[in-house]
């Protein structure tokens, strides 16, 4: 039932739409549409939050072994002692990392990703580098867990190789689709497979390490071919080139930070102890996947993956364990996509809501999640995949720039809220950038954890920047500030458009003192006279205007007009070159030139519409071409009359 309320003096009518979408093959693909007030039923707890936020960090322990013994392969098989020492220096960074991340989700219950923190803390122009960086880091993040799984799969079977980038590209959309579901029901979908992959990892490498304690574990057997040898020896350069690879590892920990919103309350602590577990589960299975590859010979290879030569290790063969720990392994790099479809679209959407990305991009679709910026990652993502031929190797060193790029950030800008947190007095509150900040009583312990965690970031940023820029890394270099460039005409055009239309300067309702209509004519119809009709509702100033290409039809259209055209003048201009819009755009051009102060000029069109779309093949989009046409006149109003055939 509609409401009435009073609002300052006026009476404002309420009524809430009881329309339902109908049932077609959107409800059928992606679900039933959700109302508005679903929004806190779609909430997801633990467990299923982890699956959903950390999917992309776990699976990264199918691949971060491979990169660090890629790397010391180029010595030789002597140098892959240094694989476990690189592995635990990564596992510390991520304990750092973890606990910055943790102080990040208390201190931003809403949702505390970098960019946020940056823009809150830091100001404008860092957070649109931190959001530059993480919506690279995330369309990397699927194109390289995907084609990760693509390469687990051609492990186990070497005949679908050459298909690897339609492969590639097919998952890519079939988890577009899975995400459009909403967040609740397709965090349920990727559950199964998440914790299929926890139980067959954590099953293998404890087989693979009682083996080892047993004294039986064996060395690869028919190892795959591996990387030739370019160097003579160990370098501190190649030690950090390892490093950095295998820094890989640590994408998707920030994800949490992003998606606190996504969680049941108290929301701050179920994400907090997510993160731990999250940590604590990848850091276990990384140095256990390395510390096995190394005792038992494994060689990094494009054909066969560390995890496929451990697993059939670990099995003595390629029996169903074995294939069960190549699907499982398939799926979690495939299920990995789904932290960056959790994360792309929220922060495009507060980007786009902050006037740095395209407005339609905060739309939630039918599922009440941000449907346009699925899409848009999907279509990016399979693009990137058939750039690079779904090759893992040549898309990694794009990967990590951005994402220590961010951490950087939002570490800096907690720092920062620490220090100024730190110098109010109990119960003041300060204003920084837009953020309210509160006194706090431990913000020098605070402040130290970020700040290390902010150099150490950093530090592993350059790391990463010297080591991997002639293998691509520049490309991301060159490509972040062209992103903030984007962000920055985009947020230009917005401002200036609100400048435009801002009713402060404006002096009152307009007046419009007389309105000139011109009605385009082709011939003497129905169509023609309903048109006609609509245009006496508007002003008894109409011209008809006829475009004559055929002397003979002119005439015959000027007779049928004197009977039909209720005395209404016609205009007929000769087309001798047979033309169609030129005469008429100069006709309106010269009427535009002498129109009066406060006049508007109304083009009215009539145009038919036909009971099967197909069917405007068969017809000339004139009123449509007319439109496009005259859309960027001033002063000038089209106007369409449809006209049916029953």
């Amino acid at each position: 039932m509609p409401t009435l309320e009073k609002e300052s003096g006026t009476t404002v009518l309420r009524r809430t739409a009881e329309y339902q979408p109908p049932h077609s093959w959107r409800t059928w693909l992606i679900g039933r549409p959700l109302r508005t007030a679903d929004a806190p039923e779609q909430a997801i707890g633990k467990t299923v939050g982890l699956a959903v936020f950390a999917s992309d960090a776990l699976s990264s322990t199918a691949y971060a072994t491979d990169e660090i013994l890629f790397v010391l392969a180029a010595v030789g098989a002597a140098a892959f002692v240094y694989a476990l020492p690189i592995s635990l220096a990564i596992v510390v960074l991520l304990a750092i990392v973890t606990l910055s991340y943790l102080q990040t989700i208390h201190a931003y219950p809403g949702g505390g990703g970098a960019y946020i923190v940056a823009r809150d803390n830091l100001g404008k122009l860092p957070a649109q580098i931190a959001g530059a960086s993480l919506l690279t880091d995330y369309i990397l993040t699927v194109a390289v867990s995907v084609a990760s799984g693509v390469a687990q799969l051609a492990s186990a079977y070497p005949s679908l190789f050459p298909y690897r980038v339609p492969l590639a590209i097919g998952m890519v959309l079939i988890m577009m689709i899975v995400n459009l579901r909403g967040v609740k029901e397709s965090g349920t979908i990727l559950a199964i497979p998440s914790y299929f992959f926890l139980a067959m990892m954590l099953l293998t490498v404890g087989s693979g390490l009682s083996q080892y304690l047993m004294g039986s574990l064996h060395t690869v057997v028919n190892p795959p071919p591996g990387r030739e040898h370019i160097a003579q020896s160990i370098s501190l350069f190649l030690i950090l080139h390892a490093f950095s690879n295998g820094t890989t590892a640590l994408t998707g920990v920030e994800a949490i930070s992003n998606g606190v919103p996504a969680f049941k309350e108290p929301r701050s602590r179920n994400a907090g102890i997510t993160l731990i577990w999250m940590s604590a589960i990848l850091g276990a299975l990384f140095l256990g996947v390395t510390f096995l590859a190394g005792k038992m010979g494994a060689t990094p290879s494009e054909t066969e993956t560390v995890i496929s030569q451990l697993a059939r290790t670990a099995y003595e063969g390629r029996g169903l364990l074995y294939l069960a720990v190549i699907a499982a392994t398939t799926l979690i790099l495939i299920m990995a996509a789904n932290t960056a479809y959790a994360g792309f679209p929220r922060l495009s959407a507060l980007l786009a809501a902050d006037g740095f990305l395209p407005r339609p991009l905060t739309y939630r679709g039918s599922r009440l999640v941000y449907s346009r910026g699925i899409v848009a990652l999907a279509l990016i993502a399979s693009l990137l995949i058939w750039l690079f031929q779904a090759s893992v190797n040549a898309l990694i060193p794009l990967y990590a720039i951005g994402v220590f790029l961010s951490f950087t950030l939002a570490q800096a800008g907690m720092a920062h809220r620490w220090w100024k947190a730190g110098h109010l007095a109990p119960g003041q509150e300060a204003q920084e950038h837009g953020s309210v900040v509160r006194h706090e009583p431990r913000w020098v312990a605070k402040m130290a954890i970020n700040g290390f965690g902010a150099l150490c970031t950093a530090g592993v940023m350059l790391i990463f920047t010297v080591t991997k820029l002639q293998d691509g890394a520049w490309i991301v270099i060159i490509l972040i500030p062209i992103l903030v460039a984007l962000f920055t005409a985009i947020h230009r055009h917005y401002r200036d458009l609100a400048a435009h239309l801002s009713l402060e300067q404006y002096g009152g309702p307009p007046r419009i003192s007389r309105q000139r209509v011109i009605l385009a004519v082709s011939g003497v119809h129905r169509g023609t006279l309903a048109a006609l009709r609509y245009a006496r509702t508007l002003s008894n100033d109409i011209t008809a205007v006829h475009i004559c290409t055929d002397p003979v039809e002119a005439e015959t259209l000027n007779r049928k007009w004197e009977s039909w055209g209720d005395g209404i003048r016609l205009v007929v201009l000769d087309s001798p070159y047979r033309l169609f819009l030129e005469p008429l755009l100069g006709y309106i051009e010269e009427i535009a030139v002498r129109r009066q102060p406060n006049e508007i000029i109304t083009i009215i069109v009539p145009q038919f519409v036909p009971r099967h779309w197909w069917h405007n093949l068969l017809h000339t989009q004139t009123a449509m071409l007319l439109r496009v046409m005259l859309l960027f006149k001033p002063g000038i109003v089209i106007t369409d009359v449809p006209y049916q055939i029953e």
